[in-house]
């Protein structure tokens, strides 16, 4: 018997293995088919995982060498979404998970802890949110990513416990706001630290200088004070230092000169001052330094004059003053260089792009002098090139008017002399040109018409002459068009039609001659029109009224006839004076009476006579069945994936409706110190402009209804033109970005004036801020807004949502009426056509003038501060 038994033994142990692993992988399947289940999976990536394939087939799944354990799942960028099923935590084997760049969404399940030989988690870039369970029984983990989600909570100190983590990146969450933790500190063997956008708050912890492994340092975009510490020379492996967007204090520690490895740092939108300590000058690794938007002072020091590897190079909205180093970038493969908004003075350095490849070189508002460099002719890798508010004279070198890659050309306010060069039809990726007030002079060459992607062209204060190239008709992307202040000749060319885009035309104070073209009436965008101080002659095309005008002058010409009506309501007789030629119907001190007949006066007014009760009683018929109408839903326009300038990924969609200079980064990047108020559908800023566009408001809107809601204001601010109305500048979108650009209401809404009156409680002296007739001027003012929605819009604008938040007030007390984002047009179907009588209601019959004030009183009514929507 003893010698079958030890024969079988073999047997036994081999059925034993195999029903072993047989068990080991049905376990393993039943696992990775439960988180199968919980996904969604577009591309149909997961097709092989099915009972009938082992697991280690599976793709994206990998098995231990030899054995059928699963130790790895990789499914980065599969465009998976849906949740994170618990059942990975059965995955007992699985030393790697990588689900990083998907859309996976809902809460990181805590069973995950039972993987305990896990070395590389990465869940970064997805939509998961709740809290980040404890994972602190990872005590293998090397690398914890979990970055660019939505985790809110705590921030997850127990990541202290996983001593041997060599990288750590939690950052870009909702945490709740608090400290550093100092326990970080423990973590020895890090070498990459990602804590950026964390909510972090005080003091930058000194623990975190003893992980002298660490080779990046990221703590940007938190809410830090107080100075970098000296600390910092401790980490003598870092290469990259990334501290942008805090508030931290001081000057930049000399220390920093000890940190020889160092190649990138940023430290800008802090509030930094002092000079450049010698010892961080003499560094000489240099590939990125950012320093813009600080307090910074005194001059660039020489010695970066010598770097042989710096490619990126800001440090504009500082103080930095005296002459720029001349050797600067001669060394250098510069790409980016951007030097505005200091005190530079001297000449311009001729090296900057002496490696050929620099792409963006601003130095505006600073205080250069003598002739710009002969060098810069060769600089064809310039797409974005502004040197604009300097002391430069002398002639533009050849070469930069044909720039072919160039987007953004900006000279103006300068001292520039001589001419336009024709090479200027090279420069065909152009979007705007800005050469207004310098001394150039000469003729405006035909080759301007060959910038097919040109939509801003700003020419005016300069010495032009001869006649407007007819080719600028050619221009279909054109929305503003300023020649002002020139001397230029000849007609305005009927061609100009050609630019359906046109927003806005100035061609005033020159010396044009011939008729006013009838083919502007084509330009279905044109909301500014100034032909004024010229010596055009004619009549003034009555088909100019059908456009969507807020703006025109054709004042001190030599035009002739009659004013049409609908020009006069929009401007007033002040921009008609000075043409003797031309008359109104009715009285005006500034512009001549029409002849006409006494007959025809008596029709006029027996007209009236029946008009006005008619148009009382439409008007009353509508505000009552305003609650019956129906509503039709804007649809949400595709858009384009998010992406940044650098990053040659999608761009920013912009729509213009004023004319107004707007970079889409300085708009993203508007930051809760200019914060002045949020509301159901986003969030506002106060933005002040760079260069010349004033102060404006931005809304970002908030996620999930920002596409409706920037259609709905797109759709009616857009397309509505009326003192009483606030005016929207422009829409800029990007994937989940959405950001609506308004005229700027210093006095806020109504029902913060209210508040700000109540709790004076009259009491102070001097005249209150909303005395009577200034209450009387705001209930007036927004129902003449609301006449001009109900009466002068086909189909009717209805708001829906009057209150005293919704009316804004300017310096002035002018109301304006905003927010329209669940405003509906009054029609049924869904073909019509919005279109409104472009001006105000400054010519009204008395009837109408009588409901005006009777719908005054019903809007003072409704604008008290006990209002009954509870704000």
């Amino acid at each position: 018997m003893r010698r079958p038994i030890l024969v079988c033994l073999p047997l036994i142990t081999l059925l034993s293995l195999f029903l072993s692993s047989s068990c080991q992988i049905d376990h393993q399947t039943h696992a990775l088919l439960q988180f199968k289940a919980g996904l969604n999976d577009p591309l149909n990536h997961l097709a092989s995982w099915t009972n009938a394939t082992s697991p280690c087939h599976f793709f994206g799944v990998r098995c231990g060498d030899g054995s059928a354990t699963v130790t790895e799942i990789s499914l980065s960028t599969m465009n998976l979404s849906g949740g994170i099923s618990p059942s990975v935590g059965a995955l007992r084997g699985l030393t790697r998970l990588e689900l990083d760049a998907n859309a996976l969404s809902g809460p990181v399940p805590p069973e995950l802890g039972g993987c305990t030989q896990l070395q590389f988690l990465n869940l970064s870039c997805n939509g998961l949110s709740g809290e980040l369970p404890d994972l602190s029984s990872l005590a293998a983990l090397e690398v914890l990513d979990v970055a660019s989600n939505g985790f809110t909570g705590r921030f997850p100190a127990w990541v202290s416990n996983l001593s041997g983590l060599t990288t750590l990146s939690v950052g870009m969450n909702s945490y709740d706001p608090g400290e550093t933790p100092a326990s970080i500190g423990n973590l020895k063997n890090l070498t990459y630290l990602y804590l950026a956008g964390s909510s972090l708050t005080g003091a930058m912890p000194d623990s975190i200088f003893g992980l002298t492994a660490l080779e990046t340092l990221d703590m940007s975009t938190n809410n830090l004070a107080g100075p970098i510490p000296a600390a910092i020379g401790n980490l003598r492996n870092l290469w990259q230092i990334e501290l942008y967007k805090n508030n931290l204090t001081g000057e930049l520690p000399p220390e920093l000169g000890k940190l020889t490895k160092l190649r990138e740092i940023d430290v800008s939108r802090n509030q930094l001052r002092g000079g450049i300590p010698a010892a961080f000058a003499a560094l000489k690794g240099f590939t990125v330094i950012q320093l813009y938007h600080n307090n910074l002072s005194g001059p660039i020091p020489e010695e970066w004059g010598d770097l042989r590897s710096l490619t990126s190079f800001s440090i504009y909205e500082n103080g930095f003053s005296g002459e720029f180093p001349a050797n600067f970038g001669r060394f250098s493969p510069l790409n980016s260089v951007d030097i505005s908004e200091n005190g530079f003075t001297g000449p311009f350095p001729r090296f900057l792009c002496h490696g050929r490849s620099l792409q963006f070189l601003l130095a505006l508002q600073n205080g250069f002098s003598g002739e710009f460099p002969e060098e810069y002719s060769a600089c064809k890798s310039l797409q974005r090139f502004r040197i604009n508010k300097n002391r430069f004279t002398g002639s533009l070198p050849e070469g930069l008017w044909g720039l072919p890659a160039a987007t953004i050309i900006d000279v103006s306010d300068n001292g520039f002399t001589g001419a336009m060069s024709p090479l200027i039809g090279q420069a065909q990726n152009l979007n705007q040109l800005w050469l207004q007030n310098n001394n150039l002079g000469g003729a405006i060459p035909p080759e301007i018409g060959r910038l097919g992607q040109v939509q801003k062209l700003y020419l005016s204060n300069n010495s032009f002459s001869g006649p407007i190239p007819a080719a600028i008709g050619s221009l279909s992307q054109l929305t503003a068009l300023h020649l002002e202040e020139n001397a230029l000749t000849g007609a305005l060319p009927a061609d100009i039609g050609g630019c359906a885009r046109l927003v806005e035309i100035d061609v005033s104070r020159n010396a044009l001659t011939g008729p006013v073209p009838a083919s502007l009436s084509l330009l279905a965008s044109l909301n500014s029109l100034n032909l004024s101080h010229n010596q055009l002659a004619g009549a003034i095309p009555a088909s100019l009224q059908a456009l969507k005008l807020s703006s025109v002058d054709f004042s001190a010409n030599r035009l002739t006839g009659s004013v049409p009506p609908g020009l006069l309501v929009i401007a007033g007789d002040e921009a008609f004076a000075g043409n003797p030629g031309l008359c109104v119907d009715g009285r005006s001190e500034l512009v001549a009476a029409c002849d006409v007949g006494g007959g025809h006066r008596g029709g006029l007014a027996r007209r009236s006579a029946v008009l006005v009760p008619v148009l009382v009683a439409a008007t009353l018929l509508l505000v009552a069945g305003i609650l019956h109408v129906s509503y039709r839903s804007f649809k949400q326009e595709e858009l384009r994936r998010r992406d940044v300038e650098h990053g040659g990924r999608g761009q920013w969609k912009l729509e213009s409706f004023h004319p107004l200079e707007l970079d889409a980064d300085e708009i993203c990047g508007v930051g809760d110190e200019s914060l002045i108020g949020s509301g159901g559908t986003g969030r506002v800023y106060r933005l002040e402009l760079k260069g010349r566009g004033g102060v404006v408001a931005v809304k970002r809107l908030w996620k999930g209804d920002a596409g409706r809601v920037m259609a709905a204001e797109m759709a009616i601010l857009g397309k509505v033109r009326h003192r009483n109305i606030l005016k929207l500048h422009a829409c800029l979108s990007r994937g989940e970005l959405h950001f609506i650009v308004y005229e700027y209401m210093p006095r806020g809404n109504l029902h913060q004036a209210l508040r700000r009156e109540a709790a004076k409680g009259g009491g102070g002296g001097g005249r209150p801020e909303l005395d009577w007739p200034r209450r009387c001027r705001i209930a007036h003012g927004a129902a003449k807004g609301l006449m001009y929605l109900h009466h002068d819009c086909t189909p009717a604008i209805i708001h829906r949502d009057i209150k005293s938040t919704n009316i804004l007030l300017d310096e002035d007390y002018e109301p304006k009426i905003a927010d329209f984002g669940i405003a509906r047009i009054a029609e049924d179907s869904s073909d019509s056509e919005l279109s409104c009588f472009a001006g105000t209601h400054g010519y009204l019959a008395p009837g109408e003038r009588a409901f005006l004030l009777s719908r005054s009183d019903a809007v003072m009514d409704s604008i008290s501060i006990s209002s009954p929507t509870g704000y």
